[in-house]
C-alpha cells in the first residue's frame, strides 16, 4: 500500500520533485479519502484535523458571510493542497469551507504528523513554502479586485479569463458568478444586461458570447 501511495503522491505536481526518502516519510502518515460532488470536506471554523493533498478532481474553497452569501476564494485541482496553514496557528481552526465539485480523491495528513514532517524535512518545508507564496499572491490579487475594482470591471475580467473561442463555454449561473466576484445575483444580472445593451456580449444557447473583446478589455482596465 505504501508503494502505491508513493506513486500517487509523486504523480501530483506539488510532490513531483521530492526525493523517494521524503515521499516514503509522507506515505507512512497519509491516508486516502474520497468525496462525491457536493460533499463538504471541511467546514469553516471547525478545529483543523488534517491537511489535504488533491490527487484527482476539483474542489471549491469559500467563506460564508452571516447573510449566507458565499465568497469563492479558490478552486483547486490535482497536485494542490488546502488547509496547510491552520496547523501552525495557535487556534488551529479551518479558515474556510471546502466542497467537492467533482468526484475527488485526496490524501490527508493529520495536523500533528504534518507539523512533524515540516519540522524535520527541509525538502518538504520548501515545497510547502512555495505553495504558500503562490496562494498569498492569489489572495492579494483577490483583495485588490474586491477593494479597488467595481463589479463591472471584475465581471469583464471574469468573462475574459474564462472565454474559449469567443464564448464562456461553461454554463455559469448568475449565483455562481456572483460568488466568484464577491457580489449578489441582482448586480450580476444588471451588469450582464448592460454589457448586452452595449453589444459587448450576448446570450446564445445559455452561453455568454463575447462580441467585443477589446471593449471588454477596456471595461476590465486591461
Amino acid at each position: 500500500m505504501t508503494q502505491k501511495t508513493i506513486q500517487r503522491l509523486r504523480a501530483t505536481s506539488l510532490f513531483a520533485d521530492l526525493s523517494g526518502a521524503t515521499l516514503e516519510q509522507i506515505s507512512r502518515v497519509a491516508y486516502e479519502r474520497r468525496y462525491s460532488p457536493g460533499e463538504i470536506i471541511i467546514f469553516e471554523g471547525d478545529l483543523c484535523q488534517s491537511v489535504y493533498f488533491i490527487v484527482e478532481g476539483q474542489v471549491r474553497v469559500y467563506r460564508l458571510a452571516s447573510n449566507a452569501r458565499q465568497q469563492i476564494l479558490l478552486q483547486l485541482g490535482p497536485g494542490e493542497t488546502f488547509n496547510a496553514v491552520p496547523p501552525f496557528r495557535p487556534a488551529g481552526g479551518n479558515h474556510a469551507t471546502v466542497e467537492a465539485l467533482t468526484d475527488v480523491t485526496l490524501y490527508a495528513i493529520a495536523s500533528d504528523d504534518f507539523r512533524r514532517l515540516v519540522e524535520t524535512c527541509g525538502e518538504l518545508a520548501l515545497v510547502i513554502l512555495k505553495d504558500f507564496a503562490h496562494r498569498l499572491d492569489h489572495l492579494t490579487n483577490l483583495v485588490e479586485d474586491l477593494s479597488l475594482r467595481t463589479v463591472r470591471e471584475r465581471l469583464a475580467r471574469f468573462l475574459l479569463d474564462r472565454a474559449e473561442a469567443g464564448a464562456v463555454t461553461r454554463r455559469w449561473t448568475q449565483e455562481e458568478i456572483a460568488a466568484q466576484l464577491g457580489t449578489v445575483r441582482d448586480v450580476v444580472c444588471r451588469t450582464l444586461r448592460a454589457f448586452a445593451d452595449a453589444e459587448l456580449t450576448r446570450m446564445e444557447r445559455q452561453q455568454i458570447v463575447l462580441l467585443d473583446r477589446a471593449g471588454l478589455e477596456e471595461e476590465a482596465g486591461v
